[in-house]
């Protein structure tokens, strides 16, 4: 499981400075690191560069059989996102992930991006 903040991605809002990217498989004992990465980089410059309710990107797309250890890690995502005053949205959604946040209920609290998905090559 790799995650990172990256800048420059085709598509993402040149407006929004952060864009955390989680790839392979989601483990139970990574989502407190991922959070607080996030945290991290709300508290930054980059962060602080946002305007009030800007959404926060997170790149999902090069997620390994996403499971509801992986919608436990959007949701709390979520949560450190709303506390900074932010919104999280998801870019490049499985279709797995996208039916089990639709199952839980979680689909209308973070922002899906619309469109084709874009899953990256070798990784299902």
């Amino acid at each position: 499981m790799n995650f990172a903040r990256r800048s420059g991605l085709p598509g993402v809002d040149a407006e929004n400075p952060i864009t955390l990217t989680v790839t392979g498989r989601v483990s139970r004992a990574v989502v407190p690191d991922l959070c607080a990465e996030l945290e991290r980089a709300l508290a930054g410059p980059r962060g602080a560069a946002l305007t009030p309710g800007a959404a926060v990107d997170c790149d999902v797309g090069g997620m390994i059989r996403p499971d509801l250890t992986a919608v436990e890690a959007v949701a709390r995502l979520g949560l450190v996102a709303r506390r900074a005053g932010h919104t999280l949205r998801l870019r490049r959604v499985p279709p797995e992930l996208r039916a089990l946040l639709d199952l839980v209920g979680l689909a209308d609290v973070v922002t899906l991006e619309e469109g084709p998905e874009e899953r990256v090559p070798g990784l299902h």
